[in-house]
């Protein structure tokens, strides 16, 4: 079966807000996915409400809902009274019209199912036994003492809860029919199936919203016409709404309201060390209670206004409502273990020091990984729910060290400069090349003093990088092969060069041998040049003369 609460993959983006969010860590890390710990969850939704990546989406049961109707049996809905904080200005007239229009058979408000749970609350009370009585109303509380807090098991009121209450008596009114719930709550749907046979189905108000949208049926507005005096139980919904609602005849109890989970544990670990009796605590896991809840439309989350909405809807006296016996309503809480051992000193310690936390000096506990403190985030580590990688003090060390570490070791000069042309950082090497003997000598200094600030304003000015520049450094008898990289991102100027002086010089001499040699070589063509020239002039002045002689001697020869 898909959990209640399920991960979008894709979206998740190592963020780490719903382990911070999460009140009992219920979450592990792995993947660099967020995964929900089934057993140790208490479904109060926080993870659902604050996921800035909509990553994770409540199970949708609106299919089981159609089937139900399908089936041909009359399908009921019970109502959350939070609705008037959800649907602005609809009544329950106006909630049942649309639903009827989905195919159920009726609907009715859940503050029915509430007036008979406070009235069992009531019964304890009149017991006046003394001991310490904690509402059982909210699924997500009920969940956190039953896997947390077993100690304090024996101060949870056993009494079934209002969306549990109205449904038996549905039943009990509409036999061999089914009941689906409405709220603001995810947790309900667990409930509902942990105890079989009383909710058949349970809707979310968005799951609600976004099913009547798709069916395009609008919510019809209230009259304003209602004139039931009845309905004080509405007030459940609200912070201290079940002790308004109650009738308050023991006076010798204190009457305490606590909401959000943080604040309900704190009151647990009062509870189980003894400091608390003659209270009755109405606890609620969300803040505002369940206005305040989950799946709530998100683009109405204002409290005030939810609480006056709720507020004006309620009336002064209770329904007028028969309650189911006693036995009926009673609902067992048994202790929920779960998979979390606890990891000893020797190998905390061992994970703290891989996290660079060496000493307690180091344990920055800044929260950033979501877990309060580095030990609690070790221990996470040691039962497989976080990795070493989600600290991020320890990720920025390591990678400022590493890159500090490759900075400082290059072969070549690194200066990295801020818009003002102040340096900010300088390797060993440009320390070497520029013959300074200290980097506390430059840094925060004007460039100008170690170098000619003109091609830093020209990249700057121009916006084009410089790759390879060969500069001459007249003030150290330096070249330098430069190149300088403008990063718009982070407003820095990086130089990044090194030392060519003996390359250059070796070219220098080389070039100086190769034109003495080109000289030389002139000199001794020209000078052949020469030599050729006067042995072809002697040797034309011989060939004329020759020429002559023959030719002389040819002639007297044939006159002879």
């Amino acid at each position: 079966m898909d959990y209640y609460i399920q991960l979008k993959k894709a979206n998740c983006k190592n963020c780490y807000k719903c382990i911070r969010h999460c009140p009992v860590k219920s979450i592990r890390f792995a993947d660099h996915q967020a995964h929900i710990v089934k057993d140790q969850c208490i479904l109060c939704g926080e993870c659902f409400v604050v996921c800035p990546q909509n990553a994770k989406q409540i199970k949708n049961d609106v299919d089981k809902a159609k089937e139900l109707i399908a089936s041909g049996k009359p399908v009921y809905v019970s109502v959350a009274p939070s609705f008037v904080a959800n649907f602005y200005g609809v009544d329950i007239a106006g909630m049942e019209e649309a639903l009827k229009q989905l195919g159920f058979a009726g609907a009715s408000e859940t503050a029915l199912g509430a007036t008979i749970v406070k009235r069992e609350y009531e019964k304890l009370l009149r017991q006046e036994d003394g001991k310490v009585i904690i509402s059982s109303c909210c699924h997500s509380v009920n969940s956190l003492i039953q896997k947390y807090f077993p100690e304090a098991l024996p101060y949870l009121a056993k009494v079934v809860s209002p969306m549990q209450a109205h449904c038996l008596k549905i039943k009990e009114e509409h036999p061999d029919s089914y009941t689906v719930f409405v709220g603001p709550c995810i947790s309900k749907k667990e409930e509902a199936d942990q105890y079989a046979g009383l909710v058949d189905c349970v809707l979310t108000f968005e799951e609600l919203s976004g099913w009547l949208q798709k069916e395009g049926i609008s919510l019809s507005p209230s009259t304003g016409k209602e004139t039931m005096e009845a309905g004080r139980a509405r007030l459940f919904p609200t912070a201290g709404g079940i002790i308004r609602s109650m009738i308050i005849e023991n006076t010798n109890y204190d009457y305490i309201a606590i909401d959000g989970t943080e604040n309900c544990i704190q009151a647990l670990k009062d509870i189980i060390s003894g400091k608390l009796s003659h209270c009755f605590i109405e606890m609620s896991a969300c803040v505002g209670s369940c206005i305040g809840g989950p799946a709530m439309n998100k683009e109405q989350r204002t409290p005030v206004t939810d609480y006056i909405a709720v507020n004006r809807y309620a009336k002064e006296k209770d329904f007028d409502i028969s309650s189911p016996a006693s036995e009926k309503l009673s609902k067992p809480f048994a202790y929920l273990g779960h998979t979390n051992p606890m990891p000893g000193s020797s190998a905390i310690a061992e994970i703290l020091h891989k996290m660079g936390k060496s000493s307690p000096e180091q344990e920055l506990n800044c929260g950033s990984c979501g877990y309060n403190t580095c030990r609690e985030k070790a221990i996470a580590v040691l039962q497989g729910k976080a990795d070493l990688t989600m600290c991020l003090p320890f990720l920025k060390e390591k990678a400022e060290n590493f890159s500090d570490n490759i900075i400082y070791n290059m072969p070549s000069g690194v200066i990295v400069l801020n818009e003002d042309l102040e340096v900010q950082q300088i390797n060993r090497a440009a320390k070497q090349i520029l013959n300074i003997k200290h980097k506390g000598d430059i840094l925060g200094a004007p460039v100008v003093r170690i170098l000619n600030p003109a091609i830093y304003l020209e990249v700057i000015s121009g916006g084009k990088n410089i790759r390879d520049r060969l500069t001459y450094l007249a003030e150290y008898s330096k070249y330098i092969e430069e190149t300088i990289i403008y990063d718009r991102t982070y407003h820095i100027i990086i130089s990044i060069f090194r030392d060519v002086t003996e390359e250059e010089k070796a070219r220098i001499k080389k070039e100086k041998v190769s034109r003495q040699s080109i000289e030389i070589t002139d000199k001794v063509i020209e000078k052949q040049m020469r030599v050729v020239q006067e042995i072809a002039s002697l040797l034309g002045e011989t060939t004329a003369e020759t020429k002559i002689a023959l030719t002389h001697l040819k002639e007297t020869l044939n006159n002879e």
